[in-house]
């Protein structure tokens, strides 16, 4: 069958992520210079599926590297309930992949009324949360004609990690930065199918991850909802020992993303109890996983080529379970919520 578009754009995500960090550096190292000025309290961050999964990286970077806290808001808080928000010298962040979410938009005008700087992240130059922003941050990944988001997904996140090393003055995460886009060419050459079988038969999956890998994670379990029909859960990899646990049986596929940082041995020992509980666990590990990953140099960094991994896998789990992953049959490419 001819190429989906949703394995033409995972295949352009390396080329996507190299234009961005090239055309886009100077601009970042502006924007983190003016943070470390700013020296925000706290951020906020406003987007909705797989642009709040790169938010949800973004948040896992800024607290561990920089100490700040990051807070999803609701973007209804703005849009449904006119709430007043009290931000005076924090920052909004919103992440988009079109730019014309009215919900996303109010709430960035909400934000940067109550004092917020507003940055805005989205593939859409000329739109109304570009329009809005203090700070625009273009991903110039081009068209995304699959309605199953994935080269603007690992765009937004990798230009929020660049904005982390650029606001820490971080010289090794800079550096794995720069080398992200080989990293992600070298995990579309790695092959998973290996987990094909078990995924393909089941009606259920559990995604887990700790740190940076657990938006991994979520975006993963959202891709098998939207392309495979498959449904799936995500989850930190020491909440799922509680009641998630229950439902595992024989068979029950779990994929364990699992990069080398501080998180490996407990994230080691949550698969080990997954398995013993009947999981079949594939382990997603750039140090000899069931499933390969390309490290990029800084362990933070590396759940983004495991993503990348993941988007392909997906695509040809749907094809297996009879699906086009370009066209789900509920779902269209921009929702427009309110």
């Amino acid at each position: 069958m001819p190429e989906t578009h949703m394995a033409a754009e995972i295949r352009d995500t390396p080329a996507a992520v190299a234009r961005l960090v090239e055309r886009q550096g100077p601009a970042l190292a502006a924007l983190g210079r003016s943070l470390r000025a700013r020296d925000p309290a706290v951020v906020v961050t406003s987007a909705r599926g797989s642009s709040d999964h790169a938010a949800g990286f973004f948040k896992y970077l800024c607290e561990i590297l920089l100490g700040v806290p990051v807070a999803s808001v609701g973007p209804s808080v703005a849009s449904l309930y006119g709430a007043p928000l009290r931000l005076k010298g924090a920052v909004v962040i919103s992440v988009s992949q079109s730019g014309r979410s009215p919900d996303i938009v109010a709430l960035q005008a909400a934000a940067r009324a109550a004092g917020a700087l507003a940055i805005a992240v989205v593939n859409a130059d000329e739109s109304p949360l570009a329009a809005g922003a203090d700070a625009l941050v273009p991903l110039g990944a081009g068209v995304e004609r699959s309605v199953a988001a994935t080269k603007t997904c690992l765009a937004s996140a990798a230009a929020l990690a660049a904005l982390v090393a650029e606001w820490r003055d971080d010289g090794a995460l800079r550096a794995a930065v720069a080398n992200l886009p080989a990293a992600l060419d070298a995990a579309l050459g790695l092959d998973w199918d290996a987990a094909l079988p078990d995924f393909r038969t089941a009606s259920s999956a559990y995604l887990v991850g700790r740190g940076p890998a657990l938006p991994v994670a979520a975006e993963a379990a959202l891709k098998l909802k939207e392309t495979a029909v498959l449904h799936a859960e995500a989850f930190s990899g020491a909440e799922v020992m509680h009641g998630p646990l229950q439902l595992l049986e024989p068979g029950f596929p779990v994929m364990a993303f699992a990069q080398g940082d501080a998180s490996r041995d407990a994230m080691r020992g949550s698969a080990e109890r997954l398995a013993a509980a009947g999981g079949r666990v594939f382990r997603v590990a750039a140090d000899g996983g069931d499933l390969p990953a390309a490290p990029t140099g800084h362990p933070l960094l590396d759940p983004l080529p495991m993503l990348l991994g993941f988007y392909g896998f997906a695509e040809k789990l749907a094809r297996a379970r009879g699906h086009d992953p370009d066209r789900p049959s509920h779902l269209r490419k921009v929702t427009e919520t309110i």
